[in-house]
């Protein structure tokens, strides 16, 4: 089985849709000639030609309508832009659009589309390419939102939220294209020839949404994590010795709520991690998930470990990261508690 990184991985999905499905279509910010600011989509334009795979002008809400419409005919567009934190001026067509067209044509119309957006931070993008913003996504009833952690699950949600029928939004935790994160900024990136995760099936085959993963099994605490913060756990639970169950959520809608309840009836304690402001995001509507269906078994106070809830910092970004010490902090915390 050949080894990719993620970015090769997505390349392969990108690839394998516009080989088999005349109705897939690939446009946006630098994808065509230049192959995408991190050279997901490189080599898909010489391959396909220009009128599958094409620039489009900066106009995130321009890009977003253009592919409603093509969804609306029949096609089943993939646009990508170019930082997650560029996507606002495309939210209103994304919720009052994209998200109710199905409801509202009463199935008349779809808006098969997927949305692509490397997000996140760990590569000093500063206030305008490092940010999180999948919590908005994850209020807006119509919206699916997908958050790989590895090359595997990368190309194969990715070839699922393709041939979904409602819009997704794909965010690509840019930290870890290249090679997964051991969670500490002084210390050097393996690579995914070096992970398990890295071997990748050349052909086509997906990864259901709403299905989460069990990355490692563990009795003491749960740890719902996605996106890059899957790795910044996994060291956090090598490093404190804790026995954590660490999951993968993959996609935060649909959520894999049982896996998640019946990891946490079992364990008794739950550390949720993400990257984003702790003030209103994902993290919040897990937590309360948690306590509504395992309030009885809980046996110590739900931890989260976020962001901080200020503006995203350049110089200090590695402050506002969560890393390992603060992972390993809370979940030491979570363990010796007592409800």
């Amino acid at each position: 089985m050949p080894r990719m990184n993620m970015i090769q991985a997505l390349n392969s999905a990108l690839d394998i849709k516009l080989a088999t499905d005349p109705d897939t279509l690939i446009f946006g910010e630098d994808v065509g000639y230049f192959g995408g600011v991190f050279r997901v989509t490189e080599g898909l334009q010489q391959k396909h030609g220009v009128t599958r795979c094409f620039d489009a002008p900066i106009s995130e809400g321009g890009i977003v309508a253009t592919a409603i419409g093509m969804g609306a005919y029949g096609l089943r567009p993939i646009v990508e832009i170019q930082f997650a934190d560029y996507i606002l001026p495309a939210y209103d067509q994304l919720v009052s659009e994209a998200s109710r067209l199905r409801y509202r044509s009463n199935s008349e119309f779809w808006c098969p589309i997927t949305v692509r957006s490397p997000y996140g931070g760990g590569i000093f993008g500063g206030q305008t390419h490092s940010q999180s913003p999948e919590a908005i996504f994850a209020h807006v009833t119509g919206l699916k939102t997908v958050i790989p952690s590895n090359p595997y699950d990368a190309k194969g949600l990715l070839l699922a939220s393709i041939e979904e029928d409602d819009p997704v939004i794909f965010l690509e935790p840019k930290r870890i294209y290249n090679g997964p994160f051991d969670g500490h900024y002084d210390k050097p990136l393996k690579t995914w020839a070096e992970h398990p995760a890295g071997e990748v099936p050349a052909g086509h085959y997906t990864v259901p949404l709403g299905s989460a993963a069990i990355v490692r099994p563990g009795k003491e605490v749960t740890v719902l994590a996605y996106g890059t913060m899957v790795h910044v756990s996994a060291a956090a639970i090598k490093e404190t010795g804790v026995d954590a169950e660490l999951i993968d959520l993959r996609s935060i809608v649909p959520l894999d709520i049982d896996t998640i309840v019946e990891s946490v009836k079992k364990t008794g304690r739950c550390v949720i991690v993400h990257e984003a402001s702790r003030y209103g995001g994902f993290g919040g509507e897990l937590s309360a998930l948690v306590q509504e269906r395992c309030f009885y078994h809980l046996r110590a106070p739900i931890e989260r470990v976020c962001g901080w809830d200020t503006p995203y910092p350049h110089a200090f970004e590695w402050d506002y990261f969560p890393g390992p010490v603060r992972v390993g902090k809370a979940l030491r915390h979570c363990v010796e508690a007592v409800a």
